[in-house]
C-alpha cells in the first residue's frame, strides 16, 4: 500500500496533504438543479428549506450566469452542487426563450414549482413543453408549495390534482411530485424529505448532500458533510486517468482528514492518527488497498481500461474518501466531546457510508450515460 493515505495515518512515511486549489483542479463537473417556476412560486424558500441557509445568504448567494437567470453554488466555499433559477415566468416583458435555451443544456434536473393557491400555470405549461420537446429525457419532479394556504384538505387535493394534469400534458408524460408547505419557521420535514428521495433517483450526490439527520453525531456530520462531498468528488474525478490516481486520491484524502480536523478543533497528531486507523481497522485499509493496485491495472488495458476501468477505480475512490471521511467526523466528534470511540460504531458508519455512496456514483454514471 505504499504511498497511500493509510501510511500517513499509521506513522509511516507522511502523505502530503493536497492544497484546497489542486482540488478544485481535480474536481468534475458540478450537478445542476434548475428551479422553474413563477415569480412567488416558492423557489428561493425551497433552496433555503432544502440547504438550511439562511434567507440574506440566499438573497446575495444567486449570482448571474446570463441576462436574466442566476446561480447558486452550495456550499459557497467549496462548491458540491448548483442550483439554477431562471426569472419569474409571467414576468411582463420578460421572454424566457433564450434563459430555456442555455439552462436546460446546463442542468440535470428540472424542479417545477407551482403553488397550490395559484391555478393559473400557462407560463410554466408553456416552458416544460419547450424543453421536453428539445430533450425528451429531461428529468422533471413537480413541486406543489404554499400547501398551508389552502387549508381544507378536499381543496388542497382537487387543486393539486389540476396542476399536475396539466403540468403533464404539457411534459407529455407522468410526473413525480410532492406537496410541501415553505411556511417560515415550520418546514414541512416530511415533504422535503420526499422531495430529496426523488431527487436522490436521478441525482444520488445531491440527495447525499441534501439528506438530514439532524440529532445527536449525526447532527455533526451535516455541517462537515458538504465537505466531505467535496472532497470525494474531487478523489473520484482525478482517479480515472492511468496510474494518476495512485498519486493525488491519498493526498485528497489527507487535506481533507485535515480540514475535517480544523473544523473540528482538533488537531490530528500521531497518536490521534494511529488510533483513528486502528479504530477503523486493518480491514477496511485492505479491503480498498488490496483492490487499489487492481483498479490502477485494469486503467491501463486499452479500451477496457479508458471506460469500465477508469469508471470503477472513480466509483471506488469517490466512495472510500466519503466513507473515510464519515468515519472521521464520528471520531473527531467523540474526541471533541472527551467521550469514548466504539470500534464497532465507527466501523459500522465506514461500511454503510461506503456502500450507499458506492450505489450513488454508480447510479449517477449510469443516469449520465443514457442521458
Amino acid at each position: 500500500m505504499s504511498g497511500t493515505i493509510w501510511e500517513g495515518l499509521t506513522g509511516g512515511a507522511p502523505v502530503e496533504p493536497a492544497s484546497d486549489e489542486d482540488v478544485k483542479g481535480a474536481a468534475g463537473p458540478r450537478p445542476v438543479v434548475w428551479l422553474l417556476g413563477k415569480t412567488g412560486a416558492g423557489k428561493s424558500s425551497l433552496v433555503r428549506s432544502l440547504t438550511g441557509v439562511g434567507a440574506a445568504e440566499i438573497g446575495n448567494g444567486f449570482a448571474p450566469c446570463t441576462r436574466t437567470a442566476h446561480a447558486f453554488d452550495f456550499p459557497q466555499d467549496r462548491p458540491v452542487m448548483q442550483f439554477l433559477d431562471t426569472r419569474g415566468l409571467g414576468e411582463v416583458g420578460y421572454d424566457p426563450a433564450e434563459d430555456l435555451a442555455q439552462c436546460e443544456a446546463r442542468s440535470h434536473a428540472i424542479l417545477a414549482v407551482a403553488r397550490l393557491d395559484d391555478p393559473v400555470q400557462g407560463e410554466l405549461c408553456d416552458a416544460l413543453a419547450a424543453v421536453r420537446r428539445r430533450r425528451p429525457r429531461t428529468r422533471v419532479l413537480v413541486v406543489h408549495t404554499a400547501a398551508d394556504q389552502v387549508p381544507d384538505a378536499q381543496a388542497r387535493h382537487r387543486a393539486q390534482a389540476a396542476t399536475q394534469a396539466a403540468l403533464e400534458a404539457a411534459a407529455g408524460g407522468a410526473l413525480p411530485s410532492v406537496a410541501l408547505s415553505l411556511a417560515p419557521g415550520a418546514p414541512d420535514e416530511a415533504g422535503l424529505d420526499r422531495l430529496v428521495d426523488l431527487l436522490g433517483e436521478t441525482m444520488p450526490d445531491v440527495a447525499l448532500l441534501l439528506a438530514r439527520r439532524p440529532t445527536g453525531e449525526e447532527a455533526g456530520f451535516e455541517a462537515l458533510r458538504p465537505l466531505v462531498l467535496w472532497y470525494a468528488g474531487a478523489a473520484g474525478t482525478s482517479d480515472v486517468a492511468p496510474l494518476i490516481g495512485a498519486v493525488t486520491v491519498p493526498g485528497i484524502q489527507a487535506a481533507m482528514l485535515r480540514a475535517m480536523g480544523r473544523r473540528a478543533g482538533v488537531d490530528w497528531t500521531r497518536r490521534r492518527m494511529g488510533e483513528f486507523a486502528a479504530a477503523l481497522g486493518l480491514g477496511a485499509a485492505l479491503r480498498y488497498g488490496g483492490s487499489y493496485a487492481l483498479r490502477q491495472a485494469a486503467k491501463l488495458i486499452p479500451g477496457f481500461g479508458q471506460t469500465v476501468g477508469a469508471a470503477a477505480a472513480g466509483t471506488v475512490s469517490f466512495a472510500a474518501t466519503y466513507a473515510l471521511g464519515r468515519a472521521a467526523a464520528y471520531y473527531l466528534h467523540r474526541t471533541a466531546e472527551g467521550q469514548e470511540i466504539s470500534e464497532e460504531e465507527l466501523r459500522t458508519l465506514y461500511r454503510d457510508a461506503m456502500t450507499r455512496a458506492r450505489g450513488a456514483r454508480r447510479q449517477a454514471k449510469a443516469d449520465e450515460e443514457a442521458q
